[in-house]
């Protein structure tokens, strides 16, 4: 298919760089740290195996502690760059740069992010892709857009089609002087959208985004959908999940035609010490330069979710991280990360890379 000129890349277009922000005492992560550095260090490890790392610390003594456990961990030092910038929390997908293709070159934007409609302080996050260009990380100048918006609110299939849900987009907690139109109006002018795909039905208990497209259905190569489903008849799930199944059913691409579904299999319920649900999808992956990282959350399901990634994305190595101790923040891995595209960043690719 024909690649357009303007456009919002997919994910699996090639990257420069997967963005991380390191948690630090001053996050919600404070009280279980050690167990949360653990996932960032195996994120670290997978992702530079394939491109290069960049790494937000709050602070000069957090990137010394973060390039100790990097070294300690074997990670290839030589695709990691950590940078300073403050931060409320990690979650670099919702406060992480959007980057489009505008015809000419890589445009790195920053949308307004206000903590998934003012649930959570946001302020310091809202200023770290400022920060990463003041330390000279984008070939491009940033472009602010007074819009809000979370990356993992929008899936693209790189061709002009945007699937999101209605729950998360059209929430007065976000943009309240916007209707569907004027939404579709604002996401065309940025991101060189101009085929809408709503859903209206789908949502994950524990999910604090207001059902983030991200964390049910994602785009695949070949005109494929990648959704979470549920089989549990007695789980509280099941209703909202098959309605949005037949919602997908309905779908059609740019030449009305159906989507091939995949569906991803069904955790058994994870809950945190106080007995709320958490979020455990596997549709919370995160696609790189020659491979796609899935969260597992040991579990039974954990092999079959892999074995239906590799199929969506043929030619891509599938690599699990363990994420049951991510989700008992309400997010997961793709949450955690944010992809750069190829020709984002200012700075040469490090000799070892080819």
């Amino acid at each position: 298919m024909i690649q357009r000129s303007a456009h919002l890349p997919s994910e699996w277009a090639p990257q420069d760089a997967v963005m991380l922000t390191w948690p630090h005492k001053g996050t919600d992560w404070a009280d279980n740290l050690a167990s949360t550095e653990a996932v960032f260090i195996e994120l670290a490890k997978a992702v530079t195996r394939f491109e290069r790392l960049i790494i937000v610390a709050n602070d000069l003594a957090l990137r010394a502690h973060i390039a100790t456990l990097l070294n300690k961990a074997g990670v290839e030092m030589g695709r990691v760059r950590i940078l300073i910038a403050e931060s409320n929390d990690t979650w670099a997908r919702d406060h992480g740069p959007i980057t489009v293709f505008n015809g000419h070159e890589m445009q790195p934007l920053s949308f307004t992010f206000n903590g998934w409609g003012g649930k959570y302080e946001s302020d310091k996050d809202n200023l770290i892709n400022d920060a990463l260009q003041e330390q000279g990380v984008f070939k491009t100048p940033l472009k602010t857009i007074p819009l809000v918006l979370e990356g993992g609110g929008i899936e693209s299939d790189g061709l002009g089609t945007l699937l999101v849900t209605a729950q998360c987009l059209l929430n007065p907690n976000r943009n309240p002087s916007l209707d569907k139109a004027s939404t579709e109006t604002a996401l065309s002018e940025h991101l060189f959208a101009d085929h809408f795909l709503w859903l209206t039905k789908g949502a994950m208990e524990g999910d604090d985004t207001d059902s983030h497209i991200d964390t049910l259905v994602r785009f695949a190569p070949n005109d494929t959908l990648v959704y979470v489903a549920c089989d549990d008849e007695n789980d509280a799930h099941f209703d909202e999940l098959k309605a949005m199944e037949q919602e997908l059913k309905q779908l059609k691409n740019r030449q009305q035609q159906a989507y091939s579904l995949l569906p991803l299999p069904w955790p058994k319920a994870k809950y945190d010490e106080k007995g709320n649900r958490l979020p455990a999808t596997y549709a919370n992956y995160l696609i790189i330069d020659g491979a796609v990282l899935v969260p597992t959350y040991q579990d039974d399901a954990d092999a079959l979710a892999l074995d239906v990634i590799a199929k969506a994305y043929p030619g891509r190595e599938v690599i699990g991280v363990d994420c049951l101790s991510i989700i008992a923040q309400f997010g997961s891995l793709h949450c955690l990360t944010m992809q750069l595209p190829k020709g984002t960043l200012a700075y040469p690719q490090p000799q070892s890379e080819h």
